[in-house]
């Protein structure tokens, strides 16, 4: 009865339009006082799940995102991308998942990617023609690797939630090979759907003038290096790594590249700042949530009904992609790997799937639901600035979804792709 409170209240006060972090305090409150166990332990898993140190890398991270996205970097990635692969066939297309994938990989975060890069791109392809529809899903699919790049805090998030079992260093490196697999995909999507469409390439523009957009964007894309050569050297931690990125960030927008005033600067840190506070209640209150999951054995539960249907690891991974692409379509992803990674990790060791292997599984499943409705977070924000009905993009969203499902299939089923960074570097 108390399993079922739980997640009754949970799921009814998600569709009464309560925000996650909430109906997930409030659902474990309710079964708190339904079991006449004292407040205090809720209280105190919530502060245990907030005290951890290796907590700071996410507002490092999330601040560094921000400085970039502040920080006048976009228009030198926008540039780069189409000098570089703007002559193929619907160039644009491919400059924006180029742009987008290297603006995520700074950035760490699919909605920010969605913002900066769309914000150029999706109104620079309607002016040369591109349907409204191709500019969106392109854009919103690209960001996706906000997810899995290095400077995504949503790994860090998932290193929590799985409770050690995964190395922050190795998550990070894990998620290379995921990405270049996201991108390679998208540039596949984008480039049938733009030869269907007969979208134009762009000139081919001088060599000279390519090196200089690469040599401008450069000193952006070098954050990267300071984190994966930081954290495979032994140097830093992961959370030193974010340090450094941000005083990184700070010396290049307001000394090299010049284009960060007081005021964007305040602007990124009060966004930095919301965000940060959103992720910490969101990790207080699924520590609850997690104690009462932990208290009447969903894991097991889950397990058990798993293995009624099959016991095939195949299958087995299959299900569990099925439930978290399903769930992460009305929550958001941070709720998402906090609540589902102790019920469905402990399942997908069983059958032989490492941690980090699953970390990137469920980051791109949580990535996929960013692009669905309800919740459809990047879609949203593309579709506003594309001026466009969700419904007109989701009509042409299947060449898009399948290279994204793709992509997934291979990270689920080719352990290679999560796996052979980590163990080349981190042993």
């Amino acid at each position: 009865m108390a399993l079922i409170i739980l997640g009754g209240t949970f799921f009814a006060l998600l569709l009464l339009g309560v925000p996650v972090a909430f109906a997930i305090g409030l659902s474990a409150l309710c079964t708190i006082f339904y079991e006449g166990l004292p407040t205090a332990v809720l209280f105190q898993q919530m502060m245990s799940g907030m005290s951890i140190f290796s907590f700071l890398a996410i507002p490092f991270f999330v601040f560094n995102g921000e400085l970039m996205l502040h920080g006048g970097i976009a228009d030198k990635i926008v540039a780069a991308a189409r000098n570089t692969v703007g002559h193929i066939r619907g160039g644009l297309g491919m400059s924006s998942v180029v742009a987008c994938t290297v603006f995520g990989g700074i950035a760490g975060s699919p909605v920010a990617d969605v913002s900066a890069m769309g914000s150029v791109m999706i109104p620079m392809m309607k002016r040369e023609g591109y349907d409204a529809d191709y500019a969106v899903n392109v854009t919103t699919h690209a960001a996706l690797v906000g997810a899995l790049v290095p400077t995504s805090h949503n790994l860090i998030i998932y290193a929590l939630a799985a409770g050690g079992k995964a190395s922050i260093g190795s998550l990070i490196l894990a998620g290379v090979l995921p990405t270049i697999l996201l991108t390679v995909c998208n540039l596949a999507a984008a480039y049938y759907v733009a030869r269907r469409r007969g979208y134009p390439a762009l000139s081919k523009p001088h060599r000279d003038i390519m090196y200089r957009s690469l040599a401008a964007a450069t000193p952006g894309l070098f954050v990267l290096v300071i984190i994966l050569a930081g954290i495979i050297s032994g140097v830093f931690t992961a959370t030193e790594s974010a340090s450094i990125a941000v005083l990184y960030s700070i010396v290049l927008t307001f000394f090299l590249y010049k284009t960060m005033t007081w005021e964007r600067f305040m602007k990124a840190a009060a966004h930095a700042a919301k965000t940060t506070g959103v992720i910490l209640l969101l990790v207080g209150a699924s520590t609850m949530f997690q104690y009462l999951m932990g208290l009447y054995e969903v894991a097991d539960m889950a397990g058990t009904f798993m293995r009624g249907i099959s016991d095939k690891p195949w299958v087995i991974f299959l299900m569990i992609n099925l439930i978290l692409f399903v769930l992460g379509t009305f929550m958001d992803m941070a709720s998402t790997i906090l609540i589902c990674t102790p019920i469905f990790l402990p399942i997908a060791m069983q059958y032989g799937m490492h941690p980090v292997q699953f970390g990137m599984v469920m980051l791109i499943n949580c990535a996929l639901g960013l692009n669905t409705p309800p919740v459809g977070t990047t879609q949203f924000v593309g579709c506003a600035i594309g001026g466009v009905q969700v419904m007109d993009v989701m009509r042409s969203i299947l060449p898009f979804y399948t290279a994204l499902v793709v992509a997934l299939m291979l990270v689920t089923y080719v352990p290679a792709f999560s796996m052979t960074l980590p163990r080349l570097f981190m042993p």
